[in-house]
């Protein structure tokens, strides 16, 4: 199955774009997308999901062709899963299996937060479990032991009006930076075209950064989540070759979760995009067994 074309969908939080494929009257499958990307990087994988599944592909605000909304407070990651709640309210669906990955994982999981009884299955990929603090206090460790250059780009996104000025008309060399040299076996063409189009949409240089600029609201609000645990079944898919998501992000997570698989693919940040074919290898037995 390939994902349809963009949707609207008007919701009392904003106006927001989907992609669908599938089975129409398959399980739902919600794929949440990251930063600096939209519900197009997940065409690879639904085309390799069982065809008995339903995919819902939300763009998230501020990406995609969802709305761009001033102010980073709607970019807080808990306004943004409030927002894709809100899109599954308007679709009618209830029940669900949830895909996050980078940024779209916290979203996942704050929506996990607050609809628990609504997701059967959670999948993560390579990105911070928010409840897992003693890992992550190991990740920052071991940033701030070395020189941290690869974490540049968070620390210009989250100063005021920097990316405002110098993205727009740059689009092609600012994500390429991102998509390819962060990609060991090389980035879909289609893929990166569709995201110069979009980061090309009047004011997503801000939207984009504000998904840095609200890191520090999120964080404290993560800082109360230690003992969480998710009860959920849990699968955990680990591109590992990541430069940003290092190896220790995963430490401890087992303790956040009353059922965890953790599974691990020869790829670098973008795995949906560079290895389709092994991430739905593991997604499709998740989703159809019990």
């Amino acid at each position: 199955m390939h994902l349809s074309s963009p949707k609207r969908l008007n919701t009392p939080r904003g106006t927001f774009s989907w992609r669908e494929g599938g089975s129409p009257d398959g399980f739902p499958v919600v794929m949440i997308h990251g930063w600096p990307e939209s519900s197009y990087c997940w065409e690879q994988v639904a085309a390799r999901l069982d065809r008995q599944l339903r995919v819902i592909a939300p763009d998230l605000r501020g990406l995609g062709d969802s709305e761009r909304t001033e102010g980073a407070e709607h970019y807080r990651k808990q306004a943004l899963a409030e927002d894709v709640v809100s899109m599954l309210d308007a679709l009618a669906i209830d029940d669900f299996y949830l895909v996050g990955h980078d940024w779209g994982g916290i979203v996942a999981q704050e929506m996990a937060l607050a609809i628990p009884d609504r997701i059967q299955k959670l999948v993560i990929m390579n990105i911070a479990v928010i409840n897992n603090l003693k890992g992550n206090r190991e990740v920052i460790d071991k940033v701030r032991a070395g020189s941290g250059s690869a974490y540049w780009y968070q620390h210009f996104l989250q100063t005021p009006d920097l990316p405002e000025a110098m993205i727009p008309g740059n689009e092609a060399a600012w994500l390429g930076h991102f998509l390819r040299t962060w990609s060991k076996d090389g980035f879909p063409q289609d893929a990166f075209d569709e995201y110069v189009r979009m980061y090309s949409i009047a004011g997503t240089a801000g939207a984009g950064a504000n998904y840095y600029r609200a890191f520090h609201d999120d964080a404290k609000r993560w800082g109360a989540t230690a003992g969480h645990i998710w009860p959920m079944p849990a699968l955990y898919i680990y591109g590992n070759r990541d430069q940003v998501i290092i190896p220790e992000y995963l430490n401890h997570i087992e303790e956040c979760f009353a059922s965890l698989r953790v599974e691990q693919v020869d790829a670098a940040h973008f795995l949906q995009e560079e290895k389709p074919d092994d991430v739905a290898r593991h997604m499709n037995p998740f989703f159809l067994t019990d």
